[in-house]
């Protein structure tokens, strides 16, 4: 008997460690006491006040005019982007191309040999092939 109050105790100690240690108060839910106006802990890292936040949008939205050297780079990044879809799409093309004709070749390779074979299993032999009588007419 004298294991079950070992565990006992143990289960106790590692619960009364768990409840006092400061990950427990940021994992728990939110009872109704606590404010959300203003958050603690790790959430005071994440999140900023919304003053702030629109502070920030609005110092963004007051960058002075781009340069004419920064539109030009830009505007050279957007062309190049342009010739190398240009080129992706031009190369995924061709190759589609090759392949369509690849299988149109074969498709009619198939088709001659069935019609060969099915006009040699047919021949009976009173007429004359179809091959010398295509050319006679």
């Amino acid at each position: 008997m004298s294991w079950t109050y070992a565990t006992l105790l143990a289960l106790l100690t590692v619960l009364f460690a768990l409840s006092w240690s400061p990950e427990a108060s940021s994992a728990a839910v939110p009872g109704s006491t606590g404010s959300t106006k203003d958050p603690q802990g790790p959430l005071k890292r994440v999140f900023m006040k919304q003053a702030d936040a629109s502070n920030f949008f609005r110092r963004r939205s007051r960058r002075g005019v781009k340069s004419q050297d920064e539109l030009d780079a830009e505007q050279r990044q957007i062309l190049a982007a342009d010739e190398r879809k240009r080129e992706f799409h031009e190369e995924k093309r061709n190759e589609f191309e090759s392949y369509a004709e690849e299988e149109h070749d074969e498709q009619n390779e198939r088709s001659r040999e069935s019609t060969e074979q099915w006009r040699e299993f047919h021949y009976d032999g009173m007429h004359p092939a179809y091959e010398y009588n295509r050319h006679s007419t």
